[in-house]
């Protein structure tokens, strides 16, 4: 699904960047990520438009993946070959237009929401979250026993999101995963081709 060295997905979040997003995402893209997820959920469509055209050219200056994130016809409108969706956004996607990407993910919190995504047509799904997140202040993670079960019932890629950190990133790819999606760390830390190479 994705050429990369990493099995790191970046998934995006501009406010916890301290300095300008567009810099840090060249940064990130320069370090060669799976692939880069622009979760922007509070822009409107033409907002996220605007934002995604830049990305998607960033992306594509270091060959990685920009896979666009909730809005469908936004990733038409630019011409994206890789699109993420929540499960209740993928379910309405008439199958015409689900086939039209050449990475299709989806965000699944059951193995049940894991098997119906592989059903619709997804490429890759995300799990979790997996421990305890600050996305999720309050909320116990599902644990990696969760993560298990999800990538033996399903015969695509599964990437384990949530609380992922180069500290338990061994424990997750042992649970079965394809890999992890990183989201404060890549934002916030000050070199992100470095905390990127803690991965590895």
């Amino acid at each position: 699904m994705i050429t990369c060295m990493s099995d790191i997905l970046c998934v995006t979040n501009r406010k916890l960047c301290g300095d300008d997003f567009l810099i840090r995402i060249g940064r990130i893209a320069q370090a060669r990520p799976a692939g880069i997820i622009l979760r922007e959920k509070d822009l409107d469509s033409a907002e996220y438009e605007e934002l995604g055209a830049e990305v998607i050219r960033i992306c594509g200056e270091y060959d990685v993946p920009c896979i666009l994130h909730s809005f469908p016809h936004v990733a038409e409108a630019l011409g994206a070959t890789a699109l993420h969706l929540p499960m209740p956004v993928l379910r309405q996607l008439p199958s015409d237009r689900r086939s039209g990407f050449e990475i299709l993910g989806a965000s699944c919190h059951s193995v049940e929401e894991a098997l119906e995504a592989e059903r619709l047509g997804a490429s890759y799904i995300t799990a979790g979250h997996i421990f305890e997140t600050d996305c999720k202040k309050g909320l116990a993670g599902r644990g990696l026993e969760f993560l298990k079960e999800v990538c033996d019932a399903v015969g695509i890629p599964v990437y384990g999101i949530g609380g992922i950190s180069p500290d338990n990133i061994v424990e997750v790819r042992k649970a079965g995963s394809s890999g992890a999606c990183i989201m404060s760390g890549l934002m916030k830390y000050k070199d992100p081709e470095a905390y990127l190479k803690r991965f590895e």
